[in-house]
């Protein structure tokens, strides 16, 4: 199966659709989270499940979500780069599955972490400390927003796909092949979920979303389903 785009109608119809339309859509949501924060945040936003504000939908929703300019500048510029070419390669559906799979994965490992932390506030509660009390109320009322985990995903899967790439930040402006990338951002991601440095970003969203990545392309590589595009 071939996959065209239509080239000559300028620069948005140069980008796969699926990448294409999640961009716009992220850009249309955060506009409206900038009219409205409290509303949308309070309902698209992924709260605990034990939260007051959680809501099913949340799962997903979330993932459209954002907290700010540079939030989703950067996430959308990242999509754009390495989305591009993922959707290229593999076609609209695989993109698209591979995605939402990942962004889906990365929640599940965000919450499974809060879910242990929850478990640790609960003892403190047990012991009669009113700090597990304060910590337990503050898990379920932070909400969680952004593409992240899905973003991180993709970086997984361009840098599985094309590892000896070399790529260059923009700031700082250093150069490294694709694969010392993501190990290097996986090191990162971890050790500042485990010792709590950046308190704000959910660093074990990111590792959910590399993680899924890793073993989607895994899978597909050993099966000989890389570029099966059904």
């Amino acid at each position: 199966m071939n996959f065209t785009y239509n080239r000559g109608g300028g620069f948005l119809s140069s980008i796969p659709p699926v990448t294409k339309n999640i961009i716009i859509i992220n850009v249309l949501i955060w506009i409206m989270t900038e009219l409205n924060q409290h509303f949308m945040i309070e309902t698209f936003a992924m709260f605990y499940p034990s939260s007051p504000f959680f809501r099913p939908w949340q799962i997903v929703t979330h993932m459209f979500m954002h907290g700010g300019f540079w939030h989703i500048f950067f996430n959308m510029y990242t999509l754009f780069i390495f989305g591009s070419v993922l959707e290229r390669v593999w076609g609209t559906k695989k993109f698209l599955f591979f995605y939402f799979a990942t962004g889906l994965g990365a929640v599940a490992l965000h919450t499974g972490v809060q879910w242990i932390e929850a478990q640790s506030y609960m003892a403190q509660i047990a012991e009669g400390k009113a700090a597990g009390a304060a910590s337990l109320h503050a898990l379920k009322m932070t909400p969680t927003v952004g593409a992240s985990g899905a973003i991180y995903g993709l970086l997984m899967g361009y840098a599985m796909l094309f590892p000896d790439t070399v790529l260059t930040l923009i700031f700082p402006p250093v150069s490294l092949k694709a694969k010392w990338f993501v190990l290097i951002f996986a090191a990162i991601e971890l050790s500042t979920g485990v010792f709590g440095i950046g308190g704000g970003i959910a660093h074990f969203a990111h590792l959910g979303g590399l993680l899924f990545g890793w073993l989607i392309v895994l899978y597909w590589k050993r099966n000989n389903k890389m570029y099966q595009y059904r």
